[in-house]
C-alpha cells in the first residue's frame, strides 16, 4: 500500500495537526513518458503556509482533501522514459506520498557523485537559488556595503549571508536562539548577529542594529517582515535595495498586519524594493547551480540541515518552520 498527505482543513492563523490526514491509497503505476519513484527525501517550505490558504498568489493554491506537494527527492523504481533508467536519485515539485507515477520531463537527475542528494532541495536546490538570484540580481552588493538578512539562520538566510561575504560586503544577521547565533557567526562566518527575541522588538532591535551598521543599510534581504522590517528599513542609505523574498512573520495571523509605511524612507533614500519568486530566474538556473555547486566544493559556503525522520512526522516537521526549530533546511527523511 501507498500513503499521502491530504491538506484536510485551510487553516485560521497556525496550522495544527489537524491541517493535515493520511490517507492510505493504491500503488501507482507509471505510463509511457513516466516513472514510478519512491520518496527519499521531503522538503517542507514556509511559502507552503501561503498554498493553503484559498487566495490568489504566484502558485495555485493546494486544494482541499488533496495531497500536498513540494521539493522532494526520489528514487526510479520503474521507468517508461528513456530519460531515467531503474535506481536514477531524481528530484522534483512531487506530491507528498511514499511513491508517486510522475513525468519524467518534469523531474531532474541528481549526481550522488558531486554532493549529498539532500542538497538537491536544499543548498543546490531552491532555497539555495533564492538566496542567488534575489541577492545578486535585486540586492547588487559591493564590497565594503553592509548587508543585513533576516531569517539569516534559515535555509535561504544562511546562504544570502555567505554570498554577500563572498562578494565583499559586511553582513548583518538576525537570528532568534543564541545556538543560531554562535553558528553564524563561528562557522559561517558572519560579521555580526542579532538575537530578535532579547528585549522588546522595536526597542531592542532597533538599538542593536544601530550599533551593528553604524554606516547604515546598502541591502536588506527581507524574509520575515513586521517589526523586523521596520527596524531595518529605518537604517537604510542612498540607493539601498531589498529584495523582498518572504514574510514568515505574517504568514499566520488572522488580521492584516498594520505597521510603518514604507514608502516615505523608499522615497527619501532613492531605495529599490522588488518582490520575486525564484521561479523568475528559472532560465538561470544551470548557471546558478553549477556557481553555487563550486562555492560548496571549495567551501566557500557552508550548510546545515535539519533532518526529521519518517513520513508520519511531516507535519510536524512543517510546523517547526513557525517556531524557529530549524537551523539551516528543513528536511524529512522517508525512506533509505
Amino acid at each position: 500500500m501507498n500513503e499521502q498527505i491530504l491538506l484536510a482543513e485551510r487553516p485560521k492563523g497556525m496550522p495544527t495537526k489537524d491541517t493535515f490526514k493520511y490517507e492510505k491509497i493504491e500503488m501507482p503505476t507509471a505510463k509511457e513518458g513516466e516513472v514510478l519513484v519512491q520518496t527519499l527525501y521531503l522538503s517542507v517550505d514556509p511559502y507552503m503556509r501561503g498554498r493553503m490558504n484559498d487566495t490568489k498568489s504566484y502558485v495555485p493554491p493546494f486544494e482541499l482533501n488533496a495531497p500536498l506537494a513540494g521539493g522532494i527527492v526520489a528514487r526510479v523504481m520503474e521507468s517508461k522514459s528513456d530519460r531515467f533508467k531503474e535506481g536514477d536519485i531524481v528530484t522534483g515539485m512531487l506530491p507528498w506520498k511514499r511513491y508517486s507515477a510522475a513525468e519524467a520531463k518534469n523531474l531532474q537527475k541528481v549526481d550522488p557523485e558531486l554532493a549529498p542528494i539532500t542538497t538537491a532541495i536544499g543548498v543546490l536546490g531552491m532555497p539555495g537559488l533564492t538566496a542567488y538570484f534575489g541577492l545578486l540580481e535585486i540586492g547588487q552588493p559591493k564590497e565594503g556595503e553592509t548587508v543585513v538578512v533576516s531569517g539569516a539562520a534559515g535555509a535561504v538566510g544562511s546562504v544570502v549571508g555567505q554570498i554577500a561575504k563572498i562578494k565583499g560586503a559586511r553582513v548583518v544577521g538576525i537570528a532568534g536562539s543564541e545556538d543560531k547565533i554562535a553558528y553564524l557567526k563561528d562557522e559561517l562566518g558572519f560579521d555580526e548577529v542579532i538575537n530578535y527575541k532579547k528585549g522588546n522588538v522595536k526597542e531592542a532591535l532597533k538599538e542593536a542594529l544601530k550599533e551593528a551598521c553604524p554606516n547604515g543599510v546598502d541591502v536588506y534581504f527581507e524574509n520575515v517582515g513586521g517589526e523586523i522590517s521596520d527596524a531595518v528599513v529605518s537604517l537604510l542609505n542612498k540607493f539601498a535595495r531589498i529584495p523582498l523574498c518572504g514574510q514568515i512573520s505574517l504568514y499566520n495571523l488572522e488580521k492584516q498586519d498594520v505597521g510603518p509605511r514604507v514608502q516615505t524612507p523608499l522615497l527619501i533614500n532613492s531605495a529599490l524594493m522588488k518582490g520575486f519568486i525564484v521561479a523568475d530566474y528559472a532560465d538561470k538556473f544551470p548557471e546558478g547551480i553549477k556557481q553555487l555547486g563550486e562555492w560548496v566544493q571549495q567551501g566557500k559556503i557552508k550548510y546545515s540541515e535539519n533532518v526529521v525522520e519518517g513520513f508520519e512526522n511531516v507535519p510536524e516537521a512543517f510546523l517547526g518552520l513557525f517556531e524557529g526549530a530549524n537551523l539551516g533546511k528543513q528536511l524529512v527523511k522517508v525512506a533509505e
